[in-house]
């Protein structure tokens, strides 16, 4: 048992890393990204400037909002997505050789 945990805890700090970078791109990047796109496209948010959209938020993600976890995690779950992809177009192209 000593062989699995040996190659468990590299997999395993490595996914860890990914989520955690990931996440962090969600909760500081993307609020960046949509903020500063959707003053272009829309203009002046509701409220006064990018402070008061990040507070609000983090205060439904903080209360639980779906929608807003759902954009949070959406980094890594794109992540997830594109190396499910590459993993199958891998496997695919081994079985036509």
């Amino acid at each position: 048992m000593p062989d699995f945990d040996n190659s468990l805890k590299p997999a395993l700090r490595k996914e860890s890393l990914l989520f955690l970078y990931a996440f962090l791109a969600g909760i500081l990047l993307l609020p960046i990204a949509i903020y500063f796109i959707g003053y272009a496209l829309f203009g002046e948010y509701s409220g006064t400037s990018f402070s008061s959209f990040y507070s609000s938020l983090h205060g439904l993600l903080r209360s639980g909002e779906p929608a807003v976890w759902y954009l949070v995690l959406s980094p890594y779950l794109v992540l997830q997505l594109f190396r499910g992809a590459m993993h199958m177009l891998r496997r695919v192209s081994r079985i036509a050789e």
